[in-house]
């Protein structure tokens, strides 16, 4: 019996590649990967971006094999589906660190409520109000809610001023976004942080110009 070299130098690659899968536990809950792909002809891509043009799927397969790569069906609703070589291992990593730096860098705005009564006494207002401002300064949104009890609610005049004063300091860096509401025994506003402009570079003084010489001579 008589084996071809070429068919053995394909068999064990495609070996190889697929050890490397085990391995290396490529998820493919995306995208039909290698022997996944079982369609009669496909659309295929190089590694590079490049047009290889329609041709079976097991010539693809070969192809992406030859190169120690994998074959990516990354259209499948296209006629023929699309299918393209490239590392997917390295791909899935690349695309799980973006996701990942994206998420670090993203902001989540959470909403921090300040909780006051009418009788507040002025020191324990200003400790409230450095709270809400420092809020404010980190990006957070805050609520800032005045709580009526018992005969306190004959007097909800004295809560809305509280809170309108409460917003009036903090309103170089905060705007209104709700208008004191009373709500059952809560009277409450929220005020959202003003974006941060960046502060303008001093343009530096310029040199005062030198006077131009004066040409001497003798008058006649």
């Amino acid at each position: 019996m008589v084996i071809c070299a070429d068919a053995v130098i394909s068999v064990r690659a495609f070996c190889a590649r697929a050890i490397s899968r085990e391995v290396s536990l490529i998820a493919v809950t995306d995208y039909q990967v290698n022997e996944e792909i079982r369609d009669r002809e496909v659309r295929l891509i190089g590694e590079g971006g490049e047009q290889l043009g329609i041709m079976s799927g097991a010539a693809a397969m070969q192809i992406a094999i030859e190169k120690d790569l994998d074959l990516v069906k990354i259209a499948p609703g296209s006629n023929p589906p699309v299918c393209k070589i490239m590392d997917y291992g390295k791909y899935r990593f690349e695309q799980s660190k973006r996701e990942k730096e994206a998420r670090k860098n993203q902001r989540v705005i959470e909403i921090k409520e300040i909780r006051m009564s009418p009788s507040i006494g002025e020191n324990d207002f200003l400790v409230k109000l450095r709270n809400g401002q420092k809020f404010l300064s980190d990006g957070d949104r805050v609520k800032v809610t005045v709580r009526f009890r018992g005969r306190e609610m004959a007097h909800t005049n004295i809560g809305e001023q509280l809170l309108r004063d409460f917003a009036d300091k903090c309103a170089e860096i905060a705007n209104l976004d709700k208008q004191p509401k009373l709500e059952g025994r809560n009277m409450s506003i929220f005020l959202s942080p003003k974006p941060q402009t960046p502060a303008k570079k001093a343009k530096p003084p310029k040199a005062p110009k030198e006077p131009e010489p004066q040409a001497s001579g003798e008058q006649a």
